[in-house]
């Protein structure tokens, strides 16, 4: 579900700011260049498993950042897109015992060995992994820069996982996820003691 859905799952996160000096001309151009260094290949290579990029938000499948902008007023958008390549177990299985059965009838055999059947097996993937077209997953996100807040909008573990990995590598800033502990590790507002306690609170089991 994306940013114009009419509902949305987002995970949020505060962005650690680079204390750089250049202004907001430099934070733009470092975001442009770390965007375009790990933008979402446009050749769809034939055998990866898993292909991780940026793309522009409107235009997830032309990756193209010269052409499409990222900037929205004070906000950066833009998407994270996961390619991921997944073969059906059940033909995996079909398509060897098929060969198998085809060797057994070339070379009159009754049986193949086990190490054989396991080459089989894997040389089956790997012509399907390469025939296979990938799925597209696409992730909005919306950053706003003058606030240093994150909306990432999906709430999939593998998704964030990867979302903050290729952040970290493309802008060298990190990204702190937020919920009740963090929000009150970050928040000036929360004394030392109040965060004290939090930190300390455990879970309570209720019961008749």
């Amino acid at each position: 579900m994306g940013i114009l859905s009419s509902s949305v799952s987002i995970a949020r996160y505060i962005v650690e700011k680079k204390e750089t000096g250049d202004g907001e001309a430099s934070i733009l151009e470092d975001v442009r260049q770390g965007l375009k260094a790990n933008a979402m290949s446009e050749i769809e290579d034939e055998y990866d498993e898993i292909s991780i990029g940026w793309t522009p938000y409107e235009s997830p499948y032309d990756p193209d950042f010269e052409r499409f902008s990222f900037v929205f007023g004070t906000h950066f958008l833009f998407s994270l897109r996961i390619d991921k390549k997944s073969i059906p177990a059940k033909i995996v299985h079909k398509q060897t015992a098929m060969e198998v059965a085809k060797r057994l009838k070339e070379s009159e055999r009754e049986f193949i060995s086990k190490n054989e059947k396991t080459d089989i097996k894997d040389q089956i993937i790997e012509k399907l992994m390469r025939q296979i077209p990938s799925t597209p997953n696409i992730y909005e996100v919306l950053w706003d820069v003058e606030a240093s807040y994150l909306f990432f909008f999906s709430t999939q573990k593998a998704a964030n996982e990867e979302l903050e990995t290729l952040f970290s590598k493309s802008f060298h800033q990190k990204l702190i996820r937020l919920f009740p502990f963090t929000l009150v590790e970050t928040d000036a507002t929360f004394t030392d003691k109040e965060r004290d306690l939090v930190a300390n609170l455990s879970t309570m089991k209720f019961s008749r």
